[in-house]
Order: structure tokens, then sequence, then C-alpha cells
């Protein structure tokens, strides 16, 4: 089983990083539903225990952020292998349903420009570089590169496209970009080369919030084409 492969290895005096096989598919949602269901064993196991600051998913792997002066790493390393052998005996990974968000987009022009050449580079028209985005079902797979920043798998295949050959020295903040299976929003305004197809109003991170990051691993994400005119009408609304 997988979770017989699963590797333990401790990340110098930070963390204890579990990490899924080579050959656990990413695309199709297979390493992310294990991944949810391991945070969700090692969050019981670990629930009351002091030293414990965070516990994060990457696309293959779990981290669990502690202060070893304050939790044994032998006490740690225990407590994770109890969660890694509890999934054994599941038939399928047990995983809680996420949040289901829509995110409204001004497709193309200043907003996103670089449609038209991943129109060209599928061999599409940019009107169905639109309608593509905005049926693909999207799953938060991690959260990384710029705090709030969530890396999406669903992308249609048609839309797979590489990344830009010249990074961006800016890319604003709310634009979405695609790059190979992935798509996503920037949260911040940095350099970046995926290419940008449109924007979202939407803050991805706020630090005034309860919870600063908009979306979590496993959370579901929809794309909605709206004008220029809706998403400046909406921005309050939005953010």
């Amino acid at each position: 089983m997988i979770e017989d492969k699963v590797r333990l290895e401790f990340m110098g005096d930070q963390a204890l990083l579990l990490r899924l096989p080579e050959n656990v598919p990413i695309e199709t949602g297979e390493a992310l539903d294990r991944l949810l269901s391991l945070r969700a064993a090692l969050l019981r196991e670990l629930e009351g225990v002091d030293g414990i600051e965070d516990v994060t998913m990457g696309y293959r792997s779990v981290a669990v952020y502690a202060r070893f002066e304050d939790v044994a790493p032998e006490d740690l390393l225990a407590r994770a292998r109890r969660a890694v052998r509890s999934l054994r005996s599941l038939a399928a990974p047990r995983t809680s349903a996420g949040a289901r968000v829509h995110l409204p987009v001004v497709y193309g022009g200043d907003f996103g420009p670089d449609l038209d050449e991943v129109a060209e580079r599928a061999g599409l028209s940019p009107q169905d570089v639109v309608r593509l985005h905005q049926e693909g079902v999207y799953r938060v797979a991690m959260i990384g590169f710029s705090p709030g920043f969530a890396y999406l798998i669903g992308l249609p295949e048609a839309l797979r496209v590489p990344r830009r050959a010249t990074p961006r020295s800016r890319v604003e903040r709310g634009s979405v970009g695609i790059a190979g299976f992935q798509t996503g929003v920037y949260s911040f305004a940095t350099p970046g080369g995926w290419q940008i197809i449109g924007r979202t109003p939407v803050a991805l991170f706020d630090a005034n919030r309860a919870s600063p990051s908009l979306l979590s691993p496993g959370d579901v994400v929809r794309f909605e084409a709206v004008t220029e005119e809706e998403y400046h009408a909406r921005f309050g609304a939005y953010t």
C-alpha cells in the first residue's frame, strides 16, 4: 500500500517531513487525497501536543513544524508513524469536503496579456480558452510561492501550455495564470513566469482576516468571466 512507503525525515531542527512516493500522481488528485487524509490523521495524533507550530502540505508531502525544545523529536516521530499506520486500514483516502469558492475574472486585454499566446499555443481561439478555463473544476493542492498563492489542479488538458520563456519582473496581484497542468492566482504583485490570462479583484491573502489565506488545500475553485465594468463595480464586494 502507498502508506507503507511514506518516507519520514527531519528537516534539521525545524520540522518533520512525511513524503509520498514519487510515483503517486499529482495531476489526478490522488496525491492530494492521500495527503489530506494524512494531514487529518496527523492533526488527530498531535492534538494537545505542546510545541507544534504548523502542519503544511506540498504537492507530495506534509511537513510538521515544531519547537523541539517543547516536543521531543522521537515523540513527534512516533506520533507521525501512528498517523501513517492509521491509514492502512482505509479502503480509500478519508477526506472532508473543502470550501467552494467562485472567483470573478476579467480575461484578456491588459488584465490577461498572455491570453492570445495561450490560445495560439493550444490551437484554440481566445474565446475557447476562456470557456474551457471557466469549465474547469479546480482543487487547491497546496499554498506556496507567496502567502495565499494557491496551486490549483484540474486544468483542462487542452490548456496545458508551458511557462513563459522569460519571466516578468512584475505580475499584478490577482493575476490568473497557467503553467503546465496548473492554474493559479497571484496573491501579491511579484515577479513570475506563468502565462497570465486574466485578473480577479478577490484578495487571496489578507492579514486582517481571521484566516488570512482565502484558500486552503482541498478547497474547490471555479472561475467566472466578468467584464471590466463588473470588475470595478464588484471590487469592494469581493475584497
